[in-house]
């Protein structure tokens, strides 16, 4: 048994009465920065309908700062709301309960009635980089405790930045994220925060407080910050102005959601201890589930708090699927083909396209590179997927070499997990086999956690019963010598670079 959270709520309530000839469904918002989408889904996670609402683009003035238009998160949220359950009469069906998700890290200061009192700093606004190194100094202690580091885009800052700068902001009363206002308008009335949201606000996990050290240092009035609940405790129900706006059941519940990022693996099933999933978008992520705590004396890898008290190690390249960024996507199934055909490559890339590296090393140096002269295209391709795949075999090590146990097969999602070739080359290069889940996406991981408590007892057993679908794709045997020694020429520039140091002793 999993030890209990710290800060347990009430995850078992039962959701409104419906009549008994309406099917019970959930609905997980996801609130991105481009969009909110909407997804309502059935016991069995089938997607019943959907709903989407554009958001204004953040504005960015090339200082270092990010910001959106607060005030239109409820309208947008309301709007794909109303496009999902319109569609839903024709199902036959009800939802009884309701979660967000959004991007972490953004967040607005707001009045006594939560409205927010200018625009919200967004995840990447770097103007408080200088209040987070002073975060980082007066809280070392416990960030070292937890494994965590206080960036430079760490909310924590935006959060000092408004407290310095409070004559400007008169009648300031709470810090929102962006879960915590449209929880607020969907229940009428002041919500909980969950401990995943707060993470990058310097809300501490493990001990379950606010860091009073730090937010007395940085001069943050500690009224401003919400309480704190785990994910998936019921924090009120849809209000009847919400349900006039949304087309929500008045009485239906709200519950607390994650970031977008542990909604969406969530939504791939791997939601118990040595269950981990890779990401495979833009750039590669990796996260997993951990019994205890692990801490990276790197600083690669940093974990949220699970739901029911267990961790969420992980951590994000700054390569991916943005490797082949620079080719024609039309001629992506051609090179694939050919790729595939011609077996692995001659020679070994490290195809970064940005400068530096984060996971599953920490080095600002970095650069990509190539060892060896590709014979053609389709040998340049496939030396590329194969570089991903080499930087996703160095993470699970890395985790592996924390001491964490991890089990087969490893879950994967995300645009590029479309790849047959890819996905093979990436289950031969690990030696195990993926699990690739077509549909994982935040939406449907906040549906989870809105299921947790309500359709379903738990959260595993929503997720095994929300997330059944997908396909395994085993290693090829043929080629598993030959990417074995690329691999080991990999790892071997890397630390010739001076790049990556040996992993540490579990």
């Amino acid at each position: 048994m999993h030890s209990p959270a710290p800060a347990p709520g009430a995850r078992s309530t039962p959701g409104p009465a419906a009549e008994p000839s309406l099917r019970p469904v959930v609905a997980g918002i996801d609130v991105a920065t481009a969009a909110v989408r909407v997804v309502c889904a059935d016991p069995q996670g089938a997607v019943l309908a959907e709903g989407s609402a554009a958001l204004p683009r953040p504005v960015r003035d090339g200082t270092g700062r990010s910001e959106q238009d607060a005030t239109r998160w409820w309208p947008a949220a309301a709007e794909a709301l109303r496009q999902a359950t319109a569609a839903l009469p024709a199902r036959g069906a009800e939802v009884r309960a309701v979660a967000v998700s959004a991007t972490s890290g953004t967040l607005v200061l707001a009045d006594a009635d939560g409205a927010p009192l200018g625009p919200a700093l967004m995840y990447d606004d770097r103007r408080a980089a200088d209040l987070n190194a002073r975060a980082q100094r007066a809280g070392a202690a416990r960030w070292r405790e937890l494994g965590l580091a206080v960036g430079p885009t760490a909310a924590l800052g935006r959060v000092a930045w408004y407290a310095r700068h409070a004559d400007r902001f008169p009648g300031a009363a709470a810090v929102l994220h962006t879960p915590d206002l449209l929880g607020r308008r969907l229940t009428g009335a002041p919500v909980a925060t969950d401990w995943s949201h707060a993470l990058k606000t310097g809300y501490d996990p493990l001990r379950g407080e606010w860091p009073d050290e730090v937010l007395d240092a940085l001069g943050i009035p500690a009224s401003w910050l919400p309480p704190v609940q785990p994910p998936g405790t019921s924090v009120g129900t849809v209000c009847a102005g919400a349900a006039a706006e949304t087309g929500l059941p008045e009485g239906c519940e709200v519950r607390l959601g994650m970031t977008d990022g542990c909604a969406g693996q969530l939504a791939t099933g791997a939601v118990a201890p040595g269950q981990f999933v890779g990401v495979l978008g833009t750039t590669y992520v990796l996260k997993g589930v951990t019994r205890r705590l692990v801490t990276d004396p790197s600083g690669a890898l940093y974990s949220h708090r699970h739901p029911d008290g267990w961790w969420l190690p992980g951590g994000a390249s700054n390569t991916g699927g943005e490797a082949l960024a620079h080719r024609d996507a039309e001629r992506l199934p051609a090179l694939d083909a050919a790729a595939g055909a011609r077996g692995p490559a001659s020679c070994v890339s490290y195809p970064l396209r940005r400068e530096g590296e984060r996971f599953p090393f920490v080095a600002g140096a970095a650069r990509g590179f190539t060892l060896g002269t590709p014979a053609d295209d389709a040998d340049r391709h496939r030396a590329d997927l194969e570089g991903v795949a080499f930087l996703e075999r160095l993470a699970l090590e890395r985790v592996q070499a924390l001491g964490v146990p991890v089990s087969a097969p490893l879950h994967a999602a995300g645009g590029a997990s479309r790849s047959r070739l890819w996905t093979r080359i990436r289950a031969t290069t690990l030696g195990m086999p993926l699990r690739v889940v077509p549909h994982a996406e935040t939406a449907l991981g906040a549906a989870l956690l809105a299921a947790t408590g309500t359709l379903h007892p738990s959260l595993e057993e929503a997720a095994a019963a929300m997330t059944s679908d997908g396909h395994l794709v085993d290693p090829l045997p043929g080629e598993k010598a030959a990417l074995d020694d690329s691999y080991g020429r990999f790892v071997q520039e890397l630390t010739h670079r001076g790049w990556l140091s040996p992993l540490p002793a579990a």
